[in-house]
């Protein structure tokens, strides 16, 4: 007996294909929804998807969370009317992995118009669609970005988040509350997932590790911005696709979780472990504090360990370690 249909918005980039894969797996059914625009080259999104493009557990559209006639024909199931043995009762997405969004904190800064449209109005068509079509889970990937400048740490999901320093946080910040608005007027079963620099194999080319990375085996300089002092919580890939699976079989009423490690790490760590990992002498280009860029990011994990069994198992030499090895596979 075929699972659930679910509906990954997002979901050839880099944590969506990796839990398709998971999804799959465990016998659901996933429909990809993405728009492969060209944040950066598309061609990696393409790669990201290409060893599920054959699976019949699996369907590819090509389309945009504001295209909502698109919506319309996802959520009716029109869209897998034809297919064999899947009906449309059957087809129907019944639950919803919200990940497609506009990212980057310095791009929203130089374009803070797109996030509202894509980060925020996207999500409230989603929500439409889920209100119209009686949903049974909507999930949503927010960001460690939006508790901003926030002293106290480990970051806690009652923390007051007032104080963000991007568009990009403002907006899925905006999100997260309307996810809680429809969830209050409608009862629709919400979990926002708060994810902390996740990474990993396939990780966006913009993203710190995987910039680092590329740059060390071309011998070159890596930017440190500051003195090195600021803080992350690295999340492995697995560790957060385990966390979204148990989410995606356990909903919540309307609850917000932390996705991350609970450990703390500079950016001196990172680069020492780095340099320990691909046995190269790294030289650093100083650089002065980037705007939009905060000074710590902890997670408090109590309450994905509580109400999902949440327990990251990958540390970040691990992590660095195979996403040297799965790069050095990929492009050298």
């Amino acid at each position: 007996m075929r699972k659930e249909t679910i509906l990954i918005t997002g979901g050839a980039g880099f944590i969506g294909s990796h839990l398709i894969e998971r999804l799959i797996k465990k016998g659901y059914f996933a429909l990809c929804l993405d728009n492969f625009n060209d944040y950066y080259d598309p061609k990696f999104k393409e790669k990201n998807i290409l060893s599920l493009i054959e699976n019949p557990n699996f369907k590819l559209i090509r389309g945009d969370i504001l295209d909502v006639d698109l919506l319309h024909n996802i959520f009716s199931g029109k869209l897998l009317n034809t297919d064999p043995g899947h009906g449309t009762q059957k087809s129907r997405p019944t639950k919803v992995v919200h990940l497609a969004a506009m990212a980057g904190v310095r791009s929203s800064i130089a374009s803070p118009a797109i996030y509202v449209d894509v980060d925020v109005k996207g999500t409230v068509n989603l929500l439409e669609m889920a209100k119209e079509y009686n949903t049974k889970h909507f999930i949503f990937a927010s960001s460690s970005s939006v508790y901003g400048i926030n002293k106290k740490t480990p970051f806690s999901e009652d923390d007051p988040v007032d104080l963000q320093v991007s568009p990009y946080a403002t907006a899925k910040r905006a999100a997260e509350l309307y996810c809680k608005t429809y969830h209050n007027l409608y009862g629709i079963p919400v979990t926002i997932l708060r994810f902390f620099t996740v990474y990993g194999e396939r990780q966006r080319p913009d993203m710190a590790i995987r910039k680092f990375v590329k740059l060390i085996m071309k011998n070159k300089p890596i930017p440190m911005f500051g003195d090195g002092s600021s803080i992350r919580d690295y999340t492995y890939i697995d560790d957060c696709i385990d966390c979204i699976s148990k989410a995606i079989e356990k909903p919540t009423d309307c609850e917000i979780i932390n996705i991350g490690s609970g450990r703390k790490i500079t950016l001196k760590q990172l680069i020492e472990v780095l340099q320990k990992i691909s046995g190269r002498k790294i030289t650093i280009q100083k650089l002065g504090e980037q705007t939009g860029d905060v000074p710590v990011t902890y997670a408090d994990i109590s309450k994905a360990e509580r109400l999902l069994d949440y327990k990251p198992r990958v540390t970040i030499e691990e992590g660095v370690r195979r996403f040297f090895e799965w790069y050095k596979k990929e492009f050298e």
